[in-house]
């Protein structure tokens, strides 16, 4: 009876054990479980995902503030590099400036020594020579320009239109008639036409123009491809300009322009002329004739230089008769 009891105190004794080992591993269980809690891995993500966004938001907030002062940056560049430009432009005009100032300067110095010698010249001056320069007086009657008279109110051009003077000198003769319009600032009428008497403008035929402005221009824009036929003889023009338009009120001067003259005979040009242009009781000539020859001719070959020297004999001589002026140009072409 002992040893049952002491076998059924054993064992019980050994499962009160394992209870109460299973219930501290329950417990520990409990304690671990509560201690270390799973994490929610989710939301963690979610998380992350957020702030890298706003992290790309910031990045690309800064790449566009880093463009705008870039930009800034080079604008202002740009701006200093005008500024520079402008101060060495401005620089350089201030050193021409000076440089011309100090050459004004110079020549002001100069002309300030040169008048006070002059002023000292004239206080020095003998009594003598102050009488001589009150007597002098230009003279009033002087109506010359370069040996030309100029006192004529009313002006003819008979021009040689032929090809050679077109081929060679009409630049010059454009130049020429300019020239001579200029030595007369106010007429009252100008006629123009070429050596066969032909008129430059149809609706002024057997009239004057009248000296304006305008007209004038019209002339040389007219003159410029004015190219009617000519035989370079220039007896036509010169006979039917004095039988047209002179006057006894009336003070004319022919312009005969030309380079060749293909007649027979200059005598029998120089009696033509002499015949129209008679002499009045003084013996002055209905009108004046001036001529103006360009040597188109001369720069030929010499058996084409005869007409040109025929044209010089000829002008010379009626110019002479005619109380004009020849004038003969030493080239053809412009200067």
């Amino acid at each position: 009876m002992r040893n049952k009891r002491r076998e059924i105190e054993g064992v019980s004794l050994s499962f009160l054990d394992v209870i109460s080992c299973g219930f501290a591993a329950l417990i520990l269980l409990l304690v671990l479980t509560k201690v270390f809690e799973p994490i929610i891995l989710e939301d963690t993500i979610e998380n992350l995902q957020g702030y890298l966004a706003s992290l790309q938001e910031d990045l690309f907030n800064i790449r566009g503030d880093t463009r705008d002062i870039n930009r800034k940056m080079v604008r202002k560049e740009d701006l200093h590099k005008e500024k520079l430009e402008r101060l060495t432009r401005l620089q350089a005009n201030l050193s021409t400036l000076e440089t011309e100032l100090d050459k004004t300067l110079s020549k002001s110095r100069l002309n300030n020594t040169i008048e006070g010698r002059l002023a000292k010249a004239r206080q020095e001056l003998t009594e003598e020579m102050k009488r001589l320069l009150a007597d002098y007086q230009k003279a009033q009657d002087d109506t010359t320009i370069g040996g030309i008279p100029v006192d004529s109110e009313y002006v003819i051009f008979i021009i040689d239109t032929s090809g050679s003077m077109h081929s060679y000198a009409w630049p010059l003769v454009l130049q020429k008639v300019t020239e001579t319009l200029d030595v007369y600032p106010r007429l009252k009428g100008i006629q123009v036409m070429n050596d066969m008497g032909n008129y430059m403008f149809s609706q002024y035929a057997n009239e004057w123009i009248p000296d304006t402005g305008v007209r004038r221009q019209a002339i040389i824009d007219r003159l410029q491809t004015w190219s009617p036929f000519s035989n370079s003889s220039p007896v036509e023009g010169i006979t039917k300009a004095i039988a047209t338009f002179y006057r006894p009120d009336r003070k004319i001067s022919l312009y005969v322009f030309g380079d060749e003259f293909t007649g027979r005979s200059i005598q029998q040009v120089i009696n033509v002329v002499d015949k129209i242009n008679r002499e009045d009781a003084d013996g002055n000539r209905l009108v004046r004739i001036h001529a103006v020859g360009f040597p188109v001719m001369f720069a030929q070959p010499p058996r084409f230089q005869e007409t040109g020297i025929k044209f010089a004999i000829l002008m010379r001589e009626l110019c002479k008769r005619n109380g004009g002026t020849f004038v003969a140009l030493n080239d053809f072409r412009t200067i």
